[in-house]
């Protein structure tokens, strides 16, 4: 058996040549004056050289210890080099699927399933925010780990955020895992980690003197046009403020008096149709009439070929008078909600229907579509009459019709 001596004592000569030591392990000496650790054995009746490191970076003892290693793997029936191949393989594998590419990934599915543009912006912002796990291997990130990016957006204040972002990291684990590049979800032992914020809902304007303000202020907004119509048609048609300002001219059936909005740009990613009232019909036409042709009902301002900002009708509230705790342009639809059920007039699902609040019962939807269609129209016009006679300051005349007509 080889001593320690007698290693660095090894000269090197014009070939290779080998120093064994004991049950196979021996030094490959090179020309250079390198010394190999190799281990021989035989698997399957063939010949095989693994190879343990270089002396001295791998001292005597850790080669037997490695070649012992090898060896109780061959009682177990592995080939040593071949496990060997298996891990770095492995390894490669891990440094290239790291959780920034996984994420980008599935931000790309997220895309060819027709997700809208600002959900896939903020899944993009969301990668972002992980930045401190992006460059790890998907298989390796601890709940340690994704904890503390997570608690660094916390201790900012963002509650919300934090909270988000854990449930964005867990569906890029979970693709991961579908996609078998990680055995396990750390986001998923993380819930209840984190501070849930009480939920604050969009500040609406529902007391029907207050809602009569602030249609009279609309008619005085001195902003651009397109705005002021997006400010007058909003409180009609109930549609969330993204599903309005991004509207189409070719969603518009004027003949069929409905307003035609595709799955894509719905929250609920089922087609929605809205009827239109004479009121919306006549504020529509006035719109078209305006100078600038854009495929948009409400582009904006430098360029026709995008729609309106995000917080343009929100800014224009501001300007009006109304506080982002008072009115807000979401709060619209909490305005129809909140007195649409108090008239008593109206099937509770069909003003659900009206809201494109989703149904998880497919068949219930299907049959809620159809069978509330001709109330949502009676009510689409009563709807803008009373609004009519709220702006206006007078009585509001109840329909005749009963209430589950």
């Amino acid at each position: 058996m080889l001593t320690v001596m007698q290693i660095r004592s090894l000269k090197p000569a014009e070939r290779p040549y080998k120093v064994a030591d004991a049950d196979g392990l021996y030094l490959l000496v090179q020309p250079s004056g390198a010394l190999l650790w190799r281990f021989r054995y035989r698997c399957c009746g063939i010949e095989r050289k693994l190879s343990l490191g270089s002396f001295p970076d791998v001292s005597l003892p850790q080669a037997r210890r490695k070649r012992d290693e090898a060896k109780a793997e061959l009682d177990d029936g592995i080939d040593p080099v071949e496990e060997k191949r298996q891990r770095r393989l492995k390894a490669e594998l891990a440094a290239q699927t790291t959780f920034g590419l996984v994420a980008e990934e599935y931000i790309q599915k997220m895309e060819r399933e027709g997700k809208s543009p600002a959900t896939l912006k903020k899944a993009r912002w969301f990668l972002e925010l992980l930045g401190g796990i992006a460059k790890r291997p998907i298989a390796s990130v601890t709940p340690h780990e994704l904890l503390d990016v997570l608690k660094r957006v916390e201790r900012r204040g963002h509650h919300e955020t934090a909270l988000r972002l854990r449930s964005f990291a867990g569906r890029v684990f979970r693709y991961g895992f579908a996609t078998l590049r990680t055995e396990r979800n750390p986001a998923d032992i993380l819930r209840g980690a984190l501070t849930v914020p009480r939920v604050k809902h969009h500040a609406a304007i529902v007391e029907p003197k207050k809602v009569g303000e602030l249609l009279r202020a609309i008619d005085g907004y001195q902003g651009r046009p397109e705005t002021l119509h997006a400010l007058r048609i909003a409180p009609h048609v109930f549609l969330r403020p993204g599903e309005l300002r991004q509207a189409k001219w070719s969603e518009i059936d004027f003949a069929e008096k409905v307003w035609r909005v595709p799955a894509e740009r719905m929250k609920m990613k089922q087609a929605h149709a809205v009827p239109l009232s004479r009121q919306v019909l006549y504020l529509l036409q006035d719109l078209r009439s305006l100078a600038r042709e854009s495929e948009f009902l409400f582009p904006a301002l430098h360029t026709t070929n995008r729609p309106l900002s995000d917080n343009t009708l929100n800014v224009a509230l501001r300007r009006l008078g109304f506080e982002h705790d008072e009115m807000t342009s979401h709060g619209f639809r909490a305005m129809a909600s909140t007195l649409l059920n108090e008239s008593g007039l109206w099937h509770p699902d069909a003003i659900e229907r009206a809201l494109a609040h989703g149904e998880k019962d497919k068949v219930r939807a299907a049959y809620h579509r159809g069978a509330h269609w001709a109330e949502r129209v009676r009510m689409a016009q009563w709807w803008s009459d009373y609004l009519d006679q709220l702006r206006i300051g007078g009585k509001v005349i109840k329909g005749k019709f009963s209430k589950r007509a």
